[in-house]
């Protein structure tokens, strides 16, 4: 059975939810473990049975599948051109930008303090290696590496 708690988190079945956690307006999904310090904005979706390590941000627009990990401190982002105001000064709201999301496919693995880039998609049981910054689509069963990333192992 789906709950929900005081900040819109629709939480699954058996959701491991460890200290000093910024969760709201997202969904989590059954038996997915999420780490201290991790931030998950509203309008993202964890999926079944992840691991969400310590210290990762996991912003709005981001869609992570079953049986996915996520290493420590790993970033994504929803905005290519980030701006605090609009050209005429004043402060940039919500209604001055738009998501632009990204997927995380089943069974993929995100190595630690790597950079995701929105608008990609991390395939299917892909792997993405440790400080990596992706900012292209990783294939279905890949292993990509390096700043940007690049695959250095096909399926």
């Amino acid at each position: 059975m789906e709950k929900k708690n005081q900040n819109n988190v629709k939480l699954g079945k058996d959701v491991k939810i460890f200290d000093f956690t910024n969760l709201y307006g997202c969904s989590i999904d059954d038996n997915t473990k999420v780490g201290t310090f991790v931030e998950i904005q509203k309008n993202a979706t964890v999926g079944k049975n992840c691991k969400i390590s310590s210290h990762t941000f996991i912003c709005e627009g981001v869609h992570i599948e079953d049986n996915v990990f996520i290493g420590h401190n790993v970033t994504f982002t929803n905005d290519k051109y980030p701006r605090a105001t609009n050209p005429d000064g004043s402060m940039q709201s919500e209604q001055d930008w738009h998501v632009v999301e990204t997927f995380v496919k089943k069974g993929a693995s995100i190595g630690s303090s790597a950079t995701i880039i929105c608008g990609v998609t991390i395939g299917e049981h892909a792997i993405v290696g440790a400080g990596a910054v992706v900012t292209k689509d990783v294939p279905a069963g890949a292993t990509v590496a390096g700043v940007p990333a690049r695959i250095i192992k096909k399926k």
